[in-house]
């Protein structure tokens, strides 16, 4: 029954069908083997340069996890440190360790992924973006708390007392991170843009233009206008302070003060001995140094901030309001350049701290 449905009969005719044949088998294979060689293409060796770059951002992740975990076990530790400020630098540690364990693993896989591809699904693709953008705002308005906190304790020592302190700090702490869970949950509650193309197997920050004017002024800009405004106010309160210390000092004479009574009195000669002599206790001595101290912590918290994070945030407002197509390459600089600010904040207020330097010893050297 085989043969009598075969369209060739006769062993003449069956000639061109084995050729027919023959050569189907050689398309199917030629196009397997082109299948085969663009897979292999996606999957070539890393260049040298390549796995240095990857070398770093793995040893960035690390790093940035493990130091702010230590700054974390050190608070939690040491009694002196349950209090303000180091409540705000707690809640600081503790949005920059959930980006070093939650954000910068899955981003470290899709920079390892052939053209940057999302291989990974939308559900986690949802849950990472949102991670993504509510860890990185808290940080950076934890950053700004804490700017603020050194602003009122500099400008209003007298009125902001430890109990205000506390309570302001944790009202600070409870907006930071209220605010950062609707920015970042927001295309998920309201419909608000998409965060994955199954077609391009991509995953990003919803490209919503609304979205993308909201959420960079309110994960960036209006932080950085916060900060940058309390930075010229410590250093305006910084130099009026030392223009009034200077203003109360007496310019030593060049020979002997003498003070004169009435003419009816007897004379008394007052001699000063000292070179100069200021109305300044130690007291003021130490507190205007505190406050020169905290308006450099400060300065340079803000800056690092400043510089690790706005090349990121003018990419991100500028590309889906013009349409512009930044190349990929650039995106990543920027974006782990402003994941590597998670790991310079423990490193700026602890150096600024010599308590942190001490009790990272003791964590390390049993007590006896």
């Amino acid at each position: 029954m085989a043969e009598s449905l075969s369209p060739c009969s006769s062993r003449g005719q069956c000639q061109p069908s084995m050729g027919a044949n023959t050569s189907s088998g050689s398309m199917d294979a030629n196009a397997s083997s082109s299948v085969g060689g663009s897979a292999w293409r996606g999957r070539e060796p890393f260049s040298i340069f390549t796995v240095l770059i990857l070398t770093l951002l793995v040893l960035l992740t690390v790093a940035t996890f493990l130091w702010n975990l230590l700054v974390l076990a050190t608070i939690l530790r040491v009694k002196a440190f349950h209090r303000v400020p180091h409540n705000l630098v707690a809640s600081t540690a503790v949005s920059d360790v959930l980006v070093a364990a939650l954000v910068m693993p899955l981003s470290l896989v899709k920079e390892l992924s052939a053209g940057r591809r999302w291989r990974l699904g939308r559900s986690l693709c949802q849950v990472w973006i949102s991670f993504d953008v509510l860890c990185c705002t808290a940080s950076i308005w934890n950053v700004t708390a804490i700017a603020l906190d050194r602003y009122w304790s500099i400008t209003r020592h007298l009125e902001y007392t430890l109990r205000t302190r506390r309570r302001i700090s944790n009202i600070m702490i409870a907006l930071t991170w209220a605010l950062s869970a609707f920015i970042s949950l927001a295309p998920l509650l309201f419909g608000w843009g998409e965060t994955y193309s199954e077609d391009s197997e991509e995953c990003q920050v919803s490209r919503e233009p609304s979205y993308t004017i909201f959420s960079t002024f309110g994960a960036f800009y209006l932080p950085l206008c916060v900060v940058l405004f309390v930075y010229w106010k410590i250093y305006k309160a910084s130099k009026f302070h030392m223009g009034g210390r200077r203003r109360n000092a007496v310019v030593p004479l060049p020979e002997a003060a003498q003070v004169k009574e009435a003419s009816q009195e007897p004379q008394m000669v007052f001699t000063a001995r000292r070179a100069a002599i200021t109305f300044q206790t130690d007291g003021e001595t130490w507190r205007e140094q505190k406050e020169k101290k905290a308006a450099l912590m400060v300065g340079i918290l803000i800056g690092v901030f400043v510089l690790c994070w706005i090349p990121f945030f003018i990419t991100e407002l500028i590309s889906p309001l013009c349409s512009c197509n930044i190349p990929p390459v650039w995106k990543s600089i920027f974006l782990w350049l402003g994941y590597s600010n998670s790991f310079f904040n423990p490193l700026i207020y602890t150096a600024f701290n010599k308590n942190y330097n001490n009790a990272f010893k003791n964590l390390f050297v049993k007590q006896r």
